[in-house]
Order: C-alpha cells, then sequence, then structure tokens
C-alpha cells in the first residue's frame, strides 16, 4: 500500500493550477457531502437502526482507509465526517429523505461539473481516472493541508 506522502504527492501533481486548487476546496467538500447525504436517504428498516445507518457504514470503511495510511489523518477525517454528518442529520430532520437526496443530486452534479471545469484549466485529466482510491485521496488531501495549517502533522 502507498504510504499518505506517495498518495498527496501524485494528487498534488494533479493539481497545481491555483483555480483548479480554488475549485476544489469548494466541490470536494460538497461532493462528499452529498454522497453523505445520498447514503443517508437510503431507507432503513428499523430492525437494523435509523436514518444514516448506510452512510455510517460507508464511514467506517473509509475510515479504515484513511487510519491505515495516518492516525492523525484518520482522527481529522473522523471529524470531517462528524461535522458533515450532523449537517446531513440536521437537514434530513428539516427536508426529510426523498428532498435530501434530491439536494444531494444537484449539488452532487454541479460539484462534479465543477471539478471537470477545473481539470480543463488544468490540462489535466482528474486523478481518480488512473485510481478510484483518489475519490477518497481528494477529501483527505485538503483536510492534511489544514492540519498542517494548524501545526498537526498527518
Amino acid at each position: 500500500m502507498r504510504s499518505i506522502d506517495e498518495w498527496f504527492g501524485a494528487y498534488a501533481a494533479d493539481h497545481r493550477n491555483a483555480v483548479n486548487r480554488l475549485i476544489h476546496w469548494i466541490c470536494v467538500p460538497a461532493i462528499l457531502w452529498a454522497v453523505i447525504a445520498a447514503l443517508w436517504s437510503i431507507p432503513v428498516s428499523p430492525s437494523l437502526g435509523r436514518p444514516g445507518f448506510w452512510c455510517a457504514l460507508a464511514m467506517v470503511a473509509a475510515l479504515a482507509f484513511y487510519w491505515r495510511l495516518s492516525r492523525p489523518l484518520g482522527i481529522g477525517m473522523l471529524a470531517v465526517f462528524a461535522v458533515l454528518g450532523m449537517a446531513t442529520e440536521l437537514l434530513h430532520r428539516a427536508l426529510g429523505g426523498t428532498a435530501l437526496l434530491w439536494l444531494a443530486l444537484g449539488v452532487f452534479v454541479l460539484a462534479w461539473i465543477g471539478q471537470f471545469v477545473g481539470h480543463a484549466i488544468e490540462g489535466r485529466r482528474p486523478s481518480f481516472l488512473t485510481d478510484l482510491a483518489y475519490l477518497l485521496i481528494g477529501p483527505a488531501w485538503l483536510t492534511g493541508k489544514v492540519m498542517r495549517r494548524l501545526g498537526i502533522a498527518y
């Protein structure tokens, strides 16, 4: 398995243009939230739990990936998931599952359009087209940047 520095180095090589990086600061969290919200919207049998059950399972799987790369980064991503999960729970309560799913779908589509515009400006293909694991690396890359700015080593 690649190290976190190898993942981040390869990801950074595809994201050198300042406009593309700015677009990523907006669109990557939006896409992450949209995926969380869509998973949150999947109906759950009362015997399994409550809304958000499927999302929680996906978060645990993603956190296992991050934890293997770096424990501090895993904790950072846990914080990101907690914030986005709480926001999604509030929106689910306010809007209901169907409206939340439609909102998530709209955000997802718009954010991916933004991502592809950013990569057109960059002149490079999105990293995930070479390895789907980069779909998990994008949010971690931004979280790692925040951690470094806060003086937290990942």
